[in-house]
């Protein structure tokens, strides 16, 4: 199926576009090339640099960070979706006294630093670090969800609602039942994106002395000496990767899921609800 917003690349084009990738592909490579080269003249992969990691209590002490990273962000994105899905009812409410103050407060929760809302939560209310953490990281992302999802609903096409209205729906039930989870599966790859922002924010507990992935790698660098600074941080920024690419397939697998299920046959909620058990309204 042809979009008639995208006109197909003819052979000049489709040249050009494997001439720019290739090129584009071969300045990468001799940059990466060139780094690993300095790197490996200052004498930075030499084995005395590695051999902290043949330790089991290295890594069981980088163990202790990844779970308290992952455990905050799993618990942070949990309330941040919950939180994500009221708020952006609310900032879409008819009604002006709930409309409005939802937005102003989603304003102010995107508006503010992250690390201001970490260290607002451990001072004030003299919480602990983990608290903080999850607290801080989970109110800024509910903002960000919420306005997510809200572009998610308000891209869909305007018969969806209507649809809903038309066969007796409120217009909260119609928001639940018929729209909400269209805009999830359309705004899933905005929403895993975001999720790797805040998996990634967890570094932020660096700060507000939450013994994260981190903190765990500048306590190790700061035992071992200046030597290992390089390694310590090299293997530190490896498993950030490694988990923010397991997040990424995760949401791959998942919305090739979704779309499997889709094309066999399952119905969208406004088709459904439109059809009901006596055929079409």
């Amino acid at each position: 199926m042809t979009s008639v917003l995208y006109d197909v690349p003819g052979p000049i084009a489709r040249r050009r576009s494997l001439t720019a990738s290739v090129v584009g592909t071969v300045v990468i490579l001799a940059g990466a090339g060139w780094g690993v080269f300095t790197l490996a003249q200052q004498g930075l992969f030499a084995a005395n640099r590695w051999d902290i990691f043949s330790q089991a209590v290295v890594w069981n002490f980088l163990l202790q960070g990844i779970w308290a990273t992952v455990s905050a962000a799993a618990i942070a994105a949990v309330i941040a979706f919950i939180a994500a899905f009221g708020l952006a009812l609310m900032r879409m409410s008819e009604h002006a006294w709930i409309r409005i103050p939802t937005m102003t407060v989603m304003e102010l929760l995107r508006g503010m630093p992250v690390v201001l809302m970490m260290f607002f939560i451990l001072l004030v209310f003299a919480s602990s670090p983990f608290i903080a953490v999850v607290a801080g990281l989970a109110l800024y992302n509910a903002a960000i969800f919420a306005e997510i999802l809200r572009a998610g609903i308000q891209s869909l096409p305007r018969g969806q609602r209507e649809a809903g209205l038309a066969i007796g729906l409120s217009s909260l039930r119609s928001r639940l039942i018929i729209e909400l989870p269209q805009a999830i599966r359309r705004m899933l790859p905005s929403l895993i994106a975001q999720l790797v922002v805040l998996l990634k924010d967890t570094s932020l507990g660096y700060i507000v002395t939450y013994e994260e992935l981190l903190r765990k790698v500048n306590i190790l660098s700061d035992f071992f000496g200046s030597k290992y600074l390089f390694s310590v941080f090299f293997v530190g920024a490896a498993i950030y990767i490694l988990i923010n690419l397991a997040v990424s397939r995760l949401a791959i697998w998942i919305e090739r899921r979704g779309s499997k299920k889709a094309a066999g046959g399952v119905a969208p909620a406004a088709a459904v609800a439109v059809s009901g058990p006596g055929g079409t309204v």
